[in-house]
Protein backbone atom coordinates (compact mmCIF):
# COMPACT_ATOMS: atom_id res chain seq x y z
CA UNK A 1 0.00 0.00 0.00
CA UNK A 2 0.95 3.67 -0.60
CA UNK A 3 1.55 5.77 2.38
CA UNK A 4 -1.66 8.44 2.63
CA UNK A 5 -0.63 12.16 1.81
CA UNK A 6 -2.54 14.70 3.63
CA UNK A 7 -3.64 17.44 1.27
CA UNK A 8 -5.11 20.13 4.21
CA UNK A 9 -2.25 23.20 4.00
CA UNK A 10 -0.90 23.48 7.76
CA UNK A 11 -2.49 26.49 9.67
CA UNK A 12 -0.21 29.82 10.55
CA UNK A 13 -0.65 28.36 14.12
CA UNK A 14 0.76 25.20 13.37
CA UNK A 15 3.37 26.97 10.65
CA UNK A 16 4.21 29.42 13.49
CA UNK A 17 4.22 27.47 16.24
CA UNK A 18 7.31 27.93 18.72
CA UNK A 19 9.04 31.06 16.76
CA UNK A 20 7.07 33.41 17.97
CA UNK A 21 7.50 33.51 21.63
CA UNK A 22 11.50 32.93 21.31
CA UNK A 23 11.03 36.03 18.84
CA UNK A 24 9.35 38.23 22.26
CA UNK A 25 11.85 36.67 24.67
CA UNK A 26 10.14 34.17 26.05
CA UNK A 27 12.87 31.17 25.50
CA UNK A 28 12.81 27.56 26.93
CA UNK A 29 16.30 27.36 28.10
CA UNK A 30 17.63 23.81 29.15
CA UNK A 31 21.47 23.38 30.19
CA UNK A 32 23.87 22.44 27.18
CA UNK A 33 25.10 18.50 27.60
CA UNK A 34 27.46 18.76 25.27
CA UNK A 35 30.00 21.54 26.31
CA UNK A 36 29.11 21.21 30.28
CA UNK A 37 31.31 24.04 31.34
CA UNK A 38 32.70 27.00 30.23
CA UNK A 39 35.36 28.49 32.46
CA UNK A 40 34.45 32.47 33.10
CA UNK A 41 37.70 34.50 35.26
CA UNK A 42 38.43 30.94 36.91
CA UNK A 43 34.54 29.85 37.42
CA UNK A 44 32.96 26.76 35.87
CA UNK A 45 29.82 28.24 33.97
CA UNK A 46 26.80 26.25 32.72
CA UNK A 47 26.07 27.36 29.23
CA UNK A 48 22.23 26.86 28.05
CA UNK A 49 20.57 26.26 24.62
CA UNK A 50 16.84 27.49 23.64
CA UNK A 51 14.86 24.43 22.76
CA UNK A 52 13.33 25.58 19.93
CA UNK A 53 15.42 28.22 18.32
CA UNK A 54 18.99 26.83 19.02
CA UNK A 55 19.95 30.14 20.54
CA UNK A 56 22.26 29.96 23.88
CA UNK A 57 22.97 31.96 26.85
CA UNK A 58 25.70 31.93 29.71
CA UNK A 59 24.11 33.58 32.84
CA UNK A 60 25.69 36.67 34.68
CA UNK A 61 27.66 35.95 37.96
Amino acid sequence: MADILPFKKPTAAQKNRGKTLCSRGFHQWKADKETRFDSQQGNLVTRYVCQRCGKTRVPRQ
